[in-house]
Parts: C-alpha cells; structure tokens; sequence
C-alpha cells in the first residue's frame, strides 16, 4: 500500500514541536498595520497553539 502524501499547504502553515504539539502563526498581521498597536502587532509575531477542536483535522492533513 503506497504512503500517504502530507498536504503541501498544511506543511507550510503548521509547525510540530519537540513536545508534540502543533504551532500556527497568528492572523491579521498582513496588512493594514498603521491603525494596530505596536504591542498587538508584536504578540500576533509570536506562534500560537492550534486550538483542540482543529487538533485532529491538522493531524491528519500532517500524517501525524
């Protein structure tokens, strides 16, 4: 039976930890980002944890 082939879009989008678990970046950093605030800008730079209920859906897309 062949492998199953990780989707190419989820594999840049999503980041596995050492740990376990699964890593997203943050939305509303593309554009538009004269009216947000420098502190709001800077946290929504940082990794996020994807959410349990997206947990299985990721896994799958991933092979994981």
């Amino acid at each position: 039976m062949p492998k199953i082939k990780t989707n190419s879009s989820a594999k840049k989008r999503f980041k596995v930890t050492a740990s376990g678990k699964i890593m997203r970046k943050k939305a509303y950093k593309n554009h538009i980002l004269t009216k947000k605030e420098k502190d709001r800008k800077r946290k929504l730079g940082r990794m996020a944890e994807v959410n349990h209920a997206d947990l299985n859906n990721v896994k799958f897309l991933l092979n994981i």
